[in-house]
């Protein structure tokens, strides 16, 4: 019995659609693994990521989004084709990050250095200031300066200073570095109220040290 062209035709459509069918089910187990190592690689680098580099992380976290579009959508073969270049940029987070935290590291240290140096001998300036203008030949010099509410914002600020201390012991250089930059500005609004500017002794002649 010879086949018409008419079911000749629906015969390979059959044929081809149970081709397509297979080689689409062929491609989702590679699609969904493709996808799931995706996710473990971001979700093993999204803590330093998302701190260091957030932007990057965003943009590959977009990317396996409409990887997983695509496959709720059992497009496939667009998951399998797409996976390798977000893979490539998933794996980069890690090292990406890595080398802006070897960056900000630096610079906290920079900035410790640099505060731990200048901060102790503000403070004893400061404290000196008080020192002497809590004698009553300092009367006049005092006038108008609550030396009361001058000590407890140096304790306020020592008591700070010691908090930043403890934080750059433990290995918290972020804290330690913004509390020691809230100390730096206490203690520079102290030393206004202070009038230490004004009260800088004027250079001597080096004729009169002669």
């Amino acid at each position: 019995m010879s086949l018409s062209s008419q079911q000749i035709r629906k015969y390979a459509l059959i044929s081809l659609a149970g081709i397509l069918l297979a080689a689409c089910a062929s491609q989702k187990e590679p699609a969904q693994k493709a996808i799931a190592d995706i996710e473990a690689t971001v979700a093993a680098a999204s803590a330093d990521a998302q701190k260091y580099v957030p932007d990057q992380l965003s943009d590959v976290q977009g990317k396996l989004a409409d990887l997983k579009a695509s496959y709720d959508k059992q497009d496939y073969a667009a998951v399998v084709t797409g996976a390798p270049a977000v893979m490539s940029e998933a794996q980069g987070l890690a090292s990406a990050a890595a080398a802006k935290k070897d960056e900000t590291m630096k610079a906290l240290n920079d900035q410790w250095t640099s505060l731990s140096a200048a901060l102790p001998a503000e403070v004893t300036a400061i404290q000196s200031r008080i020192d002497t203008l809590s004698k009553k030949t300092s009367k006049k010099a005092a006038a108008g300066i609550d030396l009361a509410a001058a000590k407890s914002s140096l304790s306020d600020a020592g008591a700070l200073w010691s908090k930043a201390q403890a934080a750059f012991a433990s290995g918290n250089l972020d804290e330690a570095v913004s509390t020691a930059k809230d100390v730096k500005v206490k203690l520079d609004a102290l030393s206004a109220t202070l009038k230490m500017d004004a009260a800088a002794p004027a250079a001597a002649p080096a004729a009169a040290a002669q």
